[in-house]
C-alpha cells in the first residue's frame, strides 16, 4: 500500500528509552486516495512510537463497504529499504509489482514483497469485493541489507490452537509454529482471535518488544485494557504475554513484535533510507521514471506521482524519553 498524504511527515526512527507496562496508542485517520476513499487507521509511525522491533508502519482498514468508497484502488507506487505485509480479514486484492509478480491476497493468506533498492507495485481490490477489510504492514531493513533484490513471497499459516482462541503465525515463531517466509531482521506476526472472555499466556522472546492492535472486540493486553484500533506496547524483558477478551464476543487482534531495532532510519512517503539524501535520490529516479524501479506490466502509464518533499532537510523524529500517560491521544 501507498502513503497517499499529500504532505508525509519525515520520520526518523530510532531505540530509544523503552517505558515498562504497557503503552496505549491510539491511530490517526488517513484518506487512501480521494474525496471518495477509503480511510485506513494508522498507529505506525507517529510521534508517541516510531518502531516496534522492525515493524515500522501499520495501517488497519474495513470493514470498508466498498459500493460507498471505490476499495482500494492504489496505481503503481514505489519501495526502498522495506518489505510490504499484506494481511486480509476479508475481501480481495490484486497485486502487480515489476518483478512480473500477479497475486490475489485473499484472508488469511500472506504476502510479503522486498523493496530493497527498488520496486513498484500497485493494489485494487476485485470486483468481486463487497468488504474489504485488513492490514497493510511494513518492515524496515536492516543496512546490511538495504538494498536487497526484489522479491515476492506467498504463504497460507495454518491455524494453531489456542486455549480459548487461535492463531495464525504469519511471521517468525509462536505457540509452536514457525512460518517458512524470510526476512532480513527477526520479526513475529501473527493474527490471534479469542473467544468471549479467554485469557491466553503465550510464551515469547523476551528480548522482544511487542505491539497489539485490536482489530475487534475488547482486549486486555497484560492487564491493561485495549479498545478496537488501538495499539498497545510492551517493552522487552517479559517471556509471557497475556491477552483476554473482556467482552462477551469475539476478539480479533495482531501481534507484532521483535528485537529493538538499532539503527537510524529516515522514512518518509514510501521510502525508508538512512539520510535525507537517500529520499531525495530515490524520489528523483521515480518521478523520472529510471529504471530503478521497473514497470508494472499493463499500468506503465498509470504511476502514482511522489509529493513535494518539504522546504528542508528531514529531521529526525524520536520516541518520547519519558513514559506516556496511560492512554495515548491519536497523533496528527
Amino acid at each position: 500500500m501507498s502513503n497517499m498524504e499529500t504532505h508525509p511527515p519525515e520520520v526518523t526512527c530510532a531505540d530509544a528509552h523503552r517505558p515498562r507496562g504497557v503503552e496505549v496508542l491510539g491511530a490517526r485517520h488517513v484518506p487512501l486516495g480521494g474525496p471518495r476513499a477509503m480511510t485506513v487507521r494508522r498507529t505506525l509511525p507517529q510521534r508517541a512510537r516510531t518502531l516496534i522491533g522492525a515493524w515500522c508502519f501499520a495501517d488497519h482498514y474495513g470493514p470498508d463497504d466498498v459500493r460507498l468508497t471505490g476499495g482500494m484502488r492504489v496505481a503503481p507506487h514505489p519501495h526502498i529499504g522495506l518489505q510490504t505485509v499484506s494481511w486480509l480479514f476479508s475481501g480481495e486484492i490484486e497485486h502487480r509489482d515489476s518483478l512480473g509478480v500477479r497475486a490475489l491476497v485473499r484472508p488469511g493468506e500472506l504476502n510479503l514483497m522486498t523493496g530493497g533498492f527498488g520496486i513498484c507495485h500497485s493494489e485494487f481490490s476485485t470486483e468481486e469485493t463487497t468488504v474489504l477489510h485488513g492490514m497493510q504492514l511494513w518492515v524496515a531493513l536492516p543496512a546490511a541489507h538495504r538494498d536487497a533484490p526484489r522479491d515476492f513471497q506467498h504463504h497460507i499459516p495454518g491455524t494453531v490452537a489456542l486455549e480459548g482462541g487461535q492463531a495464525r503465525v504469519f511471521l517468525g515463531s509462536l505457540a509452536g509454529d514457525t512460518s517458512p517466509v524470510d526476512t532480513y531482521t527477526p520479526v513475529l506476526g501473527a493474527e490471534i482471535t479469542l473467544d468471549a472472555h479467554a485469557v491466553v499466556g503465550l510464551a515469547v522472546d523476551e528480548g522482544f518488544e511487542h505491539g497489539v492492535i485490536v482489530d475487534s472486540g475488547e482486549v486486555a493486553m497484560n492487564g491493561t485494557a485495549l479498545r478496537a484500533a488501538e495499539l498497545g506496547y510492551a517493552a522487552p524483558g517479559a517471556a509471557r504475554l497475556t491477552l483476554e477478551n473482556t467482552s462477551g464476543e469475539p476478539a480479533r487482534m495482531i501481534l507484532l513484535g521483535g528485537p529493538p531495532f538499532d539503527e537510524e532510519i529516515v522514512m518518509w512517503w514510501n521510502f525508508v533510507g538512512r539520510t535525507h539524501e537517500d529520499i531525495v535520490r530515490a524520489r528523483q529516479d521515480w518521478q523520472s521514471a529510471s529504471d530503478r524501479f521497473g514497470q508494472v506490466e499493463g499500468q506503465e502509464h498509470e504511476r502514482l506521482p511522489a509529493p513535494e518533499l518539504p522546504n528542508a532537510t528531514l529531521t529526525p523524529r524520536r520516541n518520547p524519553a519519558s513514559p506516556p500517560a496511560d492512554r495515548g491521544e491519536p497523533s496528527t
